[in-house]
């Protein structure tokens, strides 16, 4: 099997085992292994080549969006719905990380979530724990 197909079946084999995988994994050094995922590397990703932040604003604030040529700015501010507010977990459909990886590999039917087949296994990874880190920010928000 190759390193592709391996990380694949880590990270699957993680998200439904609830993480028992990971830490069963984990080596003492406490550094991200590639099936737990790094939130800073995600944040990295989703800032950048992932372009997440287009739709869902700088670290994932809806209020923060980047300039973007205007035609661009323009065609996601008529998104319907408009894109999830990634702060707000009650809010969000995709209620775990195996829908949320679908999500970003496939796109999102009925939303302007189109598909990102760029990102590697492990930037996927990095990503979901970043945004697991957006959902627990926001949960812990002030109201």
């Amino acid at each position: 099997m190759n390193r592709l197909g391996y990380a694949v079946i880590v990270l699957l084999a993680a998200a439904f085992c609830d993480g028992a995988l990971v830490q069963a994994g984990r080596q003492a050094t406490n550094r991200p292994t590639a099936d737990q995922g790094d939130a800073e590397r995600g944040r990295v990703v989703f800032n950048g080549k992932g372009v997440c932040y287009y739709c869902h604003g700088m670290d994932g604030y809806r209020d923060k969006l980047p300039q973007l040529e205007a035609d661009t700015a323009a065609l996601i501010a008529r998104l319907n719905p408009p894109p999830a507010d990634l702060r707000n977990s009650k809010a969000l459909h995709l209620k775990n990380d195996k829908q949320r990886a679908k999500a970003v590999r496939e796109g999102h039917p009925g939303t302007g979530m189109f598909p990102d087949t760029t990102m590697t296994n492990q930037e996927l990874a990095d990503t979901l724990a970043y945004l697991a880190l957006l959902r627990k920010e926001g949960a812990a928000a002030p109201k």
